[in-house]
């Protein structure tokens, strides 16, 4: 049989407080309802989930996934304008990137119009609100399954 390999969805910080941060841009689902759709989306793949505040710990996570993942979904909130850093372990990832915002970051202030992330992420999914991560654990197996990068 063949074992599937897990999908990565990572978070960084301050996506602990989703749910109770400004319910007005971010909503009111928690981080908790954001794992189980993801998980429930993901069907018979694994999933593995995590959230950090820490670029350090983030920057690990994802070369955790590059010895391991098959796609990873990102959603790297205030590292994705700040860090070169997490910008260079992303691009050691072999397989599709989904870079992921809750918000539409371009209708924001300026300070969150840059990505890094966007330069090596196969694609970037934002504004859908929290439960657009389900639809980004979809798309994500379809990246894979075309074997995008």
């Amino acid at each position: 049989m063949n074992e599937l390999k897990p999908i990565y969805i990572l978070n960084g910080p301050n996506l602990n407080r989703l749910g109770r941060r400004e319910p007005e841009i971010y909503g009111h689902d928690t981080l908790a309802d954001v794992e189980a759709w993801c998980r429930q989306a993901a069907g018979e793949r694994p999933v593995v989930f995590h959230q950090t505040n820490s670029e350090e710990k983030l920057i690990d996570l994802v070369h955790a996934a590059i010895d391991d993942a098959a796609g990873l979904v990102i959603n790297p909130a205030a590292f994705t304008f700040t860090s070169l850093a997490l910008l260079d372990a992303l691009k050691m990832f072999k397989g599709p990137i989904i870079e992921f915002h809750i918000s539409n970051v371009h209708r924001r202030e300026p300070i969150y119009h840059r990505s890094y992330v966007s330069m090596t992420a196969t694609t970037v999914m934002a504004g859908l609100g929290a439960k657009g991560y389900p639809l980004a654990v979809r798309a994500l197996e379809l990246l894979i399954a075309e074997n995008k990068r």
